[in-house]
């Protein structure tokens, strides 16, 4: 279980992201389309996951538009955002702001992905909900960098997630 803060009050995850040099959980997470996607369909591409709590809140969408930003110039990158949000709203929302260069995909119908990657919060106001963290996995789907932001409001460390890259 990790410890987060929600503006300064502490709240609690199921469980701790993947370790750095292990293999990451296989998940099945659905796309805008209502479509699914596996961690096997991704395999031969780094892959960024850019988990959050909800896409309509400010520094979540923050941190999509950053990471599109940031991944129009990685190659063999894919970028997922990753929360509970249903995938109309993240499309929804791509579609408003013309982000192209990441991958919007639910964990909306069975919350595996958030019990799985130990990001699930499980109390306060937002339990149920994804904390934010980044994780970062090689072309053969091991995990190469790991952040569990410590408060929900603040941004995640994006040149480390993007030097972990390389």
């Amino acid at each position: 279980m990790a410890s987060i803060t929600l503006k300064g009050t502490e709240i609690h995850t199921v469980g701790n992201l993947p370790a750095v040099g292990q293999k990451a959980p296989d998940f099945e997470l659905v796309n805008i389309d209502l479509s699914t996607s596996k961690l096997s369909d991704y395999q031969g591409s780094k892959v960024v996951l850019n988990i959050f709590p909800s896409i309509d809140t400010g520094i979540c969408a923050a941190s999509v538009r950053e990471f599109n930003k940031k991944a129009s110039n990685l190659s063999n990158t894919k970028v997922l955002c990753v929360s509970r949000d249903l995938p109309f709203a993240q499309g929804r929302f791509c579609g408003a702001e013309g982000l192209e260069n990441v991958i919007n995909q639910s964990d909306f119908n069975t919350g595996k992905f958030g019990k799985d990657y130990g990001v699930e919060i499980i109390d306060g106001p937002m339990k149920g909900l994804h904390s934010r963290a980044v994780v970062i996995l090689d072309e053969e789907g091991v995990v190469t960098y790991a952040e569990q932001v410590p408060e929900i409001v603040q941004e995640p460390n994006y040149d480390a997630a993007i030097n972990a890259l390389s």
